[in-house]
């Protein structure tokens, strides 16, 4: 996913290059490490990048994310222990956002969970796509857990390209290069349909806060579509402005906003956990009883009074004690005010909140708002 801040561009030999890397080269990006890759971090520049898709559209090389095709019968039901959240409910082309836990309910990775049918042979297929740092972790632990059951894992992550298409004109112009009509697609819902004459996989997920669709097809086809939107018109982003978008709409960064430490109930994603809907899974009993008495602390978004940037890892103060810590920091391009997210005590979190936080040895005032900071006027109904 997306970083908080830029690094300087590595050549370290060792650096993974995705199949769309030499068209990052060709319109002369600025690269970046990340998560073990060589990544475009921005192309024309970020605040640019940012305003295209939330103003038209942009358009992300996100191959780097972990891709697992999965496939079995009882497919939804076994994977039930390992999520929080009910993935029996799901239909034939829906989708779960969701979280792998730990016995302490720490979250391990957040992942979307994409529900594809079943066969003719009464087989069932799934789709799980992970974040690329957790990418080798995530695929060890899943095949370890999964020895007891009848389910298969393919990993097609260094065999797929993954293009995100976001922004409100993002439909209209992906359109163009796709046999199968985009519009009945709800948030969420997926098909296996037909781009540029040939097989692809498109969801409508993305991690900006606008509309827009995922697209996983062959390398060669991926090269192919890449040309085709930029000629279309399509912006091309690179991760600096992925990172200020997601923020914007209060999307999770794992590493940094969501951790092993962190659980969902503290990280504000109770909504993907269904308690009263399944059985056991790992980590139940943890959220069971913070559910109970409540958590300790809480992910809250902070509005900063002034331009003064609160950066990861800053200290937030109260009465001059430290309270808690900022997790990710930006000034918004779009509401042009500074944003963080921080953990703070939940006696600390309501709205309104004053608190302060330190920037270089001195202490800044900031407010605790509603998240998310930003809010699309453009992304269709769920339902």
């Amino acid at each position: 996913m997306a970083q908080s801040e830029a690094s300087k561009p590595e050549t370290s030999p060792t650096l993974l290059r995705t199949p769309l890397y030499q068209l990052a080269v060709e319109q002369k990006a600025r690269l970046t490490a990340f998560s073990g890759w060589e990544m475009p971090v921005q192309f024309s520049g970020i605040t640019a990048e940012h305003e295209a898709v939330r103003t038209s559209a942009g358009m992300f090389d996100i191959s780097h994310m972990g891709k697992f095709a999965v496939k079995g019968r009882q497919l939804l039901e076994h994977l039930q222990p390992f999520v929080p959240s009910d993935l029996t409910r799901l239909q034939p082309g829906e989708a779960q956002y969701t979280v792998l836990l730990n016995p302490q309910a720490g979250i391990i990775d957040d992942i979307i969970v994409y529900y594809q049918g079943e066969n003719e042979a009464g087989e069932q297929n799934g789709m799980i796509i992970v974040n690329a740092a957790t990418r080798t972790r995530d695929k060890a632990w899943l095949v370890a857990s999964l020895e007891e059951t009848p389910l298969s894992l393919e990993d097609l992550s260094k065999q797929k390209v993954l293009i995100a298409v976001q922004g409100p004109q993002a439909v209209s112009h992906l359109q163009q290069f796709v046999k199968e009509d985009l519009t009945p697609i709800k948030p969420f819902g997926h098909l296996e349909g037909t781009v540029l004459g040939q097989p692809a996989f498109l969801a409508r997920t993305g991690y900006t806060g606008e509309d827009g669709f995922e697209v996983m097809v062959d390398p060669e086809v991926g090269v192919e579509l890449w040309r085709s939107l930029l000629s279309a018109g399509v912006t091309p982003c690179g991760l600096g402005a992925r990172d200020t978008l997601r923020l914007e709409a209060a999307m999770a960064l794992y590493g940094q906003d969501i951790t092993e430490t962190t659980t969902p109930l503290e990280a504000g994603l109770g909504w993907v956990v269904h308690l009263d809907a399944k059985g056991d899974f790992i980590g139940r009993s943890v959220l069971e009883q913070q559910k109970t008495n409540g958590v300790e602390k809480r992910l809250v978004g902070i509005e900063m009074q002034g331009r003064h940037i609160a950066r990861h890892g800053y200290p937030v103060k109260y009465e001059g004690q430290v309270v808690g810590e900022v997790t990710s920091g930006t000034l918004s391009p779009t509401i042009g005010k500074a944003i963080a997210l921080a953990y703070v005590p939940t006696s600390l979190s309501k709205m309104g909140q004053q608190l302060e936080v330190e920037i270089r040895g001195k202490t800044y005032p900031g407010v605790v708002v509603k998240k998310p900071f930003y809010r699309s006027q453009n992304r269709p109904p769920s339902k």
